[in-house]
């Protein structure tokens, strides 16, 4: 966890937190609408992956913000 802040710490100091805020949002965004997908328009008998999905792009959603946030704290 340590690195992880060091790595948002390092952007954040660099100015490119917002540039790095929103593209992390809009993939997250994208892994939840292709979650979405998988679910909904095919016969996937295991829902497992697009679940995966759905939760992952939902934390890089929220992940941002979070780090953002824990990295001012820090």
């Amino acid at each position: 966890m340590d690195e992880v802040l060091e790595v948002v710490d390092v952007v954040a100091d660099s100015g490119f937190e917002g540039i790095v805020a929103w593209l992390l949002r809009l993939v997250g965004l994208v892994a939840i609408l292709a979650g979405l997908g998988l679910w909904l328009f095919t016969e996937i008998g295991l829902l497992v992956l697009p679940a995966l999905l759905i939760v992952g792009g939902l934390v890089l959603v929220v992940a941002p913000s979070v780090l953002l946030l824990a990295a001012e704290f820090a």
